[in-house]
């Protein structure tokens, strides 16, 4: 309003209003407000009449800020909201923001990859014990208020029968990766790999992965005094041979998808450098 308008001027004016349009004046008239200062200075403009009489409540003088005397909003259940796709991040060490909530659940996701909070510190590059004090923070809130943590233990392993032990070698064997026999059995492929080796069930059939061999280095003893297997002519291969071609594909493929280095390292038992030369 401009002039002289009254009270009986502004409310024909809010009367012309839909919903949609009053909804958005008290936007604009809320951004216009200072919530940090005093009720009474707010209003001040309007507390009194030409003739001196108060026109707002008397708890509108008061010396309380605005934010003070608004109301809390509900906002129970929103601590507790998960963004999935957040938490995915997370464990493939993506830059990302996560709530106290979520992180509760990438740690859990991580347990059951059979990581420590120390893993968890450096796949996110953080200082040691970041995460460790991150959830002795939120288990005391929990405390706090009442509330049951959540387990962080590692689930108990599975036990497997001879038949699914033998099937998981000879699927490994024909070409399939620990990956997807892996999420064939909602386990890690940390466990596909050890029973791929025998070093669980050895007493049960089915091929046997060997250990990979590590090729001699050109500076090694073997090289230097000539009793490598690969001649220094011409059959000198680096370090990072002890990637196939197919590892190298694969490599490229799963570091595309985001999976860490250090963990495609310790998989194919190599050096963190070697996947990197093969990284996307």
């Amino acid at each position: 309003m401009h002039g002289d308008g009254g009270p009986e001027d502004v409310a024909e004016a809010l009367a012309g209003l839909d919903d949609t349009a009053k909804n958005a004046l008290i936007v604009v008239l809320a951004g216009l407000v200072d919530p940090e200062q005093p009720v009474g200075k707010a209003l001040g403009w309007l507390d009194f009449n030409e003739h001196g009489a108060l026109t707002v409540p008397a708890s509108w003088s008061e010396d309380r800020s605005v934010r003070d005397l608004a109301p809390e909003p509900d906002v129970e259940g929103d601590d507790e909201y998960v963004d999935q796709a957040a938490v995915t991040r997370f464990v493939k060490g993506f830059p990302v923001e996560v709530t106290d909530a979520e992180f509760l659940v990438a740690v859990q996701r991580c347990v059951a990859l059979e990581m420590t909070l120390g893993d968890v510190d450096r796949l996110r590059g953080w200082s040691s014990k970041t995460a460790e004090k991150w959830v002795n923070r939120i288990r005391k809130q929990y405390q706090r208020s009442g509330r049951e943590f959540p387990s962080l233990a590692r689930p108990s392993a599975r036990v497997f029968t001879e038949a699914e032990v033998v099937a998981i070698r000879e699927r490994a064997a024909g070409g399939a990766s620990d990956r997807d026999i892996a999420m064939s059995y909602a386990v890690t492929r940390e466990t596909i790999r050890s029973i791929c080796r025998g070093q669980r069930y050895a007493q049960y059939g089915g091929p046997i992965r060997a250990a990979r061999g590590v090729q001699p280095s050109k500076a090694s003893r073997e090289y230097m005094c000539g009793h490598a297997d690969l001649s220094l002519a011409g059959g000198y291969q680096a370090r990072n041979a002890a990637l196939t071609p197919e590892d190298r594909m694969a490599v490229r493929q799963r570091t595309e998808n985001g999976e860490a280095v250090k963990q495609l390292a310790a998989e194919y038992e190599v050096h963190t450098n070697t996947i990197r030369n093969y990284a996307a």
